[in-house]
């Protein structure tokens, strides 16, 4: 008779994240968990493999060893995300595991949970900094030990990201949008402030542990990025525009 399977907990998960300028990787196996925050950004397609190899070696971990591969799916930098879903792709296939598509920003909302010490009812809205004065921007809600999508990741003008949600009533605000446009990003008033993540890596092995309870594991192949932007790339007459446009800005 095979021994029974392994508690959902207990589960041995890689997750990875390179959408922002930080490189986020954390493994957990036997109960105990290994991360790291590094510099991500250009570096992340050449360190974010090393970084893993390191995790794993410390875990005591063949990469054949893993049950699932966690990956932030974005929204985020476009080379970034291409980064983490081809890796995540390679192992899964590679490896004949299933993969854990892992919401960005969520992350960052999991990571303002853990800051705020909530432990019950949470509501947060992410901004993060998508330049050419736009905004990543997404709501949750952390209830009974899960989190709800109120609002799932767009793109957003600053002004019309302000006017969304002018009239929600949120218990924090989280993400690097916060810092990046200061006064510009006029959003309503709560009780924190996150524009500093503490333990990114952390909160992102986390969400992926409780993807891995959840049974949120697809086929490598169906792992895509999320992107929001259609628009990855402008022409000079536009950047001249951009530049020209926040020069104007108060």
């Amino acid at each position: 008779m095979p021994p029974p399977p392994e508690p959902a907990h207990a589960a041995r998960v890689l997750a990875f994240d390179t959408s922002t300028e930080r490189l986020a990787v954390g493994v957990h196996a036997r109960g105990e968990s290994f991360v790291v925050d590094a510099e991500g950004g250009a570096a992340a397609s050449t360190t974010l493999l090393p970084h893993i190899a390191a995790l794993l070696a410390r875990a005591g971990l063949a990469y054949a060893d893993l049950d699932f591969i966690a990956f932030g799916r974005g929204p985020g930098a476009f080379t970034g995300l291409r980064t983490a879903c081809a890796v995540a792709q390679g192992l899964g296939l590679g490896l004949g595991r299933p993969v854990l598509p892992i919401d960005s920003l969520l992350i960052v909302a999991e990571d303002a949970r853990a800051q705020a010490g909530a432990a019950r009812v949470f509501e947060v809205g992410v901004a993060m900094d998508a330049r050419m004065s736009e905004a990543y921007a997404g709501r949750y809600r952390w209830r009974g030990g899960q989190w709800q999508v109120l609002q799932p990741p767009g793109l957003f003008s600053l002004p019309v990201l302000g006017q969304a949600w002018a009239d929600l009533r949120m218990d924090a605000l989280a993400g690097s949008a916060l810092a990046a446009f200061g006064e510009r990003l006029a959003l309503p008033p709560v009780a924190a402030s996150f524009a500093q993540e503490r333990d990114r890596a952390a909160a992102l092995l986390r969400l992926a542990l409780q993807a891995a309870a959840a049974g949120a594991g697809v086929d490598a192949a169906a792992a895509l990025p999320l992107y929001v932007r259609d628009k990855v790339a402008l022409t000079t007459h536009e950047r001249e525009a951009v530049r020209a446009a926040a020069a104007q800005a108060p």
